[in-house]
């Protein structure tokens, strides 16, 4: 098996691909993460998932390199990490009462052969009617700056949901592992 790289420094995708347990070591990439004009937050997320994984390809050119990226989308708008308090608070009260659909890229590529698989997993996650009080509580509490759309699903995040859907809830906190795995097996990885 080739060795396993994930594209990333986000210690939340960490926690996630260790419960696989694969060797693998991290590297972050240096990519430009804009979104493009006319690009769809779909487009948008497998573009970025890919372009992580081959970033790190000439340090690297016999792995398999895992990208992935997430955004949040609430009706037609891409929101993404806050960053601060005010851009977190103003996310969540517009997500009050409302559904978000996150969308997580992921790219597996063979950096051996060039092969790269790439997919998008959507999770959706119905909220809670929310008041400012809450949300700034949640805010001081879980800090989830960091984090798309400002929820910490495998925190308190949980408490502001009312129902979530999707295929794959790992896929909510940024690495979609059921299809993960499903790409390291078609590259012919044994999974324990």
């Amino acid at each position: 098996m080739l060795p396993l790289l994930l594209a990333s420094s986000s210690t939340y995708r960490r926690e996630l691909l260790s419960r696989l347990r694969l060797p693998f070591v991290c590297s972050s990439p240096d990519i430009d993460e804009s979104h493009r004009p006319n690009e769809s937050a779909i487009e948008l997320v497998k573009r970025l998932a890919e372009q992580k994984a081959r970033a790190l390809t000439d340090n690297h050119p016999d792995h398999l390199i895992i990208g992935s990226d997430q955004v949040a989308v609430l009706g037609e708008r891409i929101i993404g990490k806050p960053h601060t308090f005010e851009n977190a608070r103003e996310q969540l009260m517009a997500a009050s009462g409302a559904s978000v659909t996150f969308l997580t890229g992921l790219a597996l590529l063979n950096s051996q052969t060039g092969h790269c698989q790439v997919d998008c997993v959507p999770f959706t996650v119905h909220m809670r009617v929310l008041d400012q009080a809450r949300v700034e509580r949640y805010l001081r509490t879980e800090q989830p700056y960091d984090c798309a759309g400002s929820f910490k699903a495998e925190g308190l995040g949980v408490s502001l949901f009312q129902c979530t859907e999707g295929p794959d809830a790992t896929s909510l906190i940024g690495l979609p592992l059921i299809r993960l795995i499903d790409m390291l097996l078609a590259e012919g990885v044994q999974i324990p």
